[in-house]
């Protein structure tokens, strides 16, 4: 083997690291002999021994050193096929040497019996364990539940019991005692178990002799739990799957899914109210399980310690906390003011700065900033004239870093860990479409800004040089770093695979923040199941529901005044903001909602000066088997009439 100087070390043998989790169309993807030995196989049980996405330093107190600097980037600095930006920004995140709080975290192994309960109360399936069926949204929800879903949560539960009983603790509920109804329905076949490779890990199933297809545009179906399509694989014209894609260095080779039209309507995620978020994220959680459980992917979690984390001060605290401080100042907030301000400096300033994000501030500026903007920020005697483009990227990407709870959570880290570990493109998406639907609404609200921001970014490539491939490079290791014994083999193994994820995530936002239809059926199907329950027995509730029955009686009696007969198709909509507050609308196949809010539009804004001062109105449906929801423009009011038939329709501002 060739010798080379390598700082007085001298390299006597190459010693392969175990096989990556990504496989990439060319080796020289990584750029030097380091990475061209990692190919393509995966992990299948993932755990936070290795991984930690709060990126400090690791358990023995420094961040894994860096594989050794390639050589000098031509002139032109494309990256493509090189992870140079990667390990430079590595290397800075060491230099910096601000690591957070080490003693938040503390990682220790929970029994299969931890797990299992975690698992469930995050599902909202805590009852099941407790003892108290029949009290809360547990019944309701896995009346709910496919088949696929209902046999993991079988699955859970009964791993739960048989660990309780080992550890010879008080008799619980078997899983019999649960779902008593007998299933005679063929069982779905288990998936096969993927090839071990010799070291132990497991492949990830391919196709064999897939060459990538030419088309990379397709659509993304929103109708079907992800978890009903893991085995399947979908045949393009020249007989290769569709689905096994090989992930290509260009950019303009990236697979890329066009949102579907339903007629129902798109829905974001913030269309929906804070207690149908809460049921998405229940149904999420079981469905992305049991999806990864298709593909034979087991998750486990770890003990966070009980430690206290600052109460004040901008860098280190925790992001609900700082939103609570921010909206004491500023009521809504949904980002930190902070995050927002240095989103804004970039957006305005620095944009068209070649190397931005990329170029590293300097350190001592860096620090006393940070000085200032924790004295003085709250107190808007912070000066952000004097903060340098470079620097306010450096600040940003601190922020991130020093997040006690790290911004893609603790909790879901081995799921995103995990999506790398996933050979289709399709796959992948939708792993991480779920993952979105389970973050916290601040950890979800942030991620959401920073990436709206890197889109920016990468806009204006020609003018500051930094691509996509590039960009997702230096976000990678701010938001997935490694810690443990196996870090570097680890970092190297993964360096790659978190910079792809991070590229989907900018890429591919605007379908990951739109709730699937799926899930949206789920939750109506599990309002539906509660309103059929008994009425709560205490009296304060029963007279609650009699006054609102009231109320309901007086206002259909003034609908009934105004018209006697509405007619099937006919829907009455209430506009408590418009000089005309209510008007029955005949619907037909073609009505939409955009339809309905220019018809109020006309009627109550010819005339007025003010009319192009109103804030921005929008259609919703409330009640009935939803919550509230914002409707999407171009839904067919028609459809969602049938599928809602007792909700109320509302025109009124968003919250947004």
């Amino acid at each position: 083997m060739e010798m080379k100087d390598s700082c007085s070390v001298i390299l006597t043998a190459y010693h392969s690291y175990a096989q990556s989790r990504i496989h990439l169309v060319d080796e020289g993807y990584y750029g030097n002999e380091w990475y061209t030995s990692s190919k393509r196989n995966a992990s299948v049980k993932v755990q936070y021994q290795g991984i930690d996405l709060l990126g400090r330093m690791s358990s023995r107190g420094t961040r894994p050193s860096p594989p050794p600097s390639p050589p000098e980037r031509p002139a032109s600095r494309d990256s493509q096929d090189s992870m140079e930006d990667y390990w430079s920004e590595v290397k800075n995140i060491e230099e910096d040497g601000q690591r957070g709080h080490e003693d938040l975290l503390e990682r220790g192994s929970m029994d299969e019996a931890e797990l299992e309960e975690a698992w469930l109360q995050d599902a909202g399936l805590s009852t099941l364990v407790s003892g108290a069926l029949g009290e809360g949204p547990a019944e309701a929800l896995l009346s709910t539940l496919t088949r696929s879903q209902a046999a993991m949560v079988k699955k859970r539960v009964d791993n739960y019991t048989l660990t309780v009983r080992k550890r010879s603790k008080q008799p619980t509920r078997h899983v019999r005692d649960i779902f008593s109804t007998p299933d005679t329905s063929p069982v779905d076949p288990i998936p096969p178990v993927p090839p071990k490779s010799p070291n132990g890990d497991i492949r990830v199933l391919e196709c064999p002799h897939c060459p990538p297809p030419q088309d990379t545009s397709d659509s993304l179906s929103f109708e079907v739990p992800y978890s009903e399509g893991t085995t399947a694989h979908h045949r393009g014209r020249q007989g290769d799957c569709q689905d096994c894609q090989r992930i290509h260095r260009d950019d303009h080779d990236l697979p890329t899914f066009q949102l579907p039209r339903p007629k129902l309507g798109l829905t974001r995620i913030q269309d929906l109210s804070c207690e149908d978020m809460k049921k998405i994220g229940y149904i999420s959680l079981i469905e992305l399980t049991t999806f990864y459980d298709g593909l034979g992917i087991e998750l486990k979690r770890n003990r966070a310690a009980r430690s206290k984390a600052r109460e004040s001060g901008i860098f280190g605290v925790p992001l609900t906390t700082l939103l609570e401080n921010d909206q004491k100042k500023f009521p809504g907030s949904k980002v930190p003011l902070v995050f927002r301000k240095l989103l804004s400096k970039l957006e305005q300033t620095g944009l068209q700065t070649e190397g931005i994000l990329r170029v590293p501030g300097s350190a001592s500026r860096v620090k006393h900033l940070r000085q200032e903007l924790e004295q003085k920020l709250y107190e808007d005697r912070f000066d952000w004239e004097q903060v340098r483009h470079n620097d306010a990227a450096g600040l940003l990407k601190m922020f991130i870093r020093e997040l006690p709870y790290p911004l893609l959570t603790l909790q879901h880290a081995p799921a995103f860990s995990a999506a790398q570990n996933i050979s289709s493109p399709r796959q992948q998406i939708q792993a991480l479409h779920l993952l979105i639907m389970l973050l916290p609404e601040p950890n979800r609200d942030t991620l959401k800004a920073l990436l709206e921001f890197l889109r920016k970014v990468v806009a204006y490539e020609e003018k500051n040089r930094m691509g996509l491939w590039n960009v997702s490079m230096i976000v990678a290791p701010n938001l997935f770093t490694y810690r443990g014994k196996n870090a570097k083999q680890e970092e190297i193994q993964g360096a790659a695979g978190a910079a792809h994820l991070v590229r989907l995530l900018i890429t591919h936002q605007d379908l990951l923040w739109t709730v699937p239809c799926f899930l949206i059926s789920h939750v109506r199907k599990l309002n539906e199941a509660g309103a059929s329950k008994k009425p709560p027995s205490s009296e304060k509730t029963k007279r609650k529901l009699l006054q609102m029955r009231r109320k309901t009686t007086e206002r259909e009696k003034t609908e009934r005044s105004e018209l006697t007969d509405l007619r099937q198709g006919v829907i009455r909509v209430h506009a408590p903001l418009h000089a005309k507050i209510s008007m029955a609308i005949q619907l037909d196949n073609e009505t939409k909602a955009k339809d309905v809010m220019a018809r109020f539009d006309y009627e109550n804004g010819r005339g007025t000066r003010n009319s192009s001062r109103r804030p921005r109105q929008y259609l919703f449906e409330v009640g009935g088997n939803i919550g509230e929801r914002s409707l999407d423009p171009e839904t067919h009011l028609l459809d969602v009439y049938h599928v809602n038939p007792h909700c109320e329709w509302v025109l009124k501002p968003t919250t947004t």
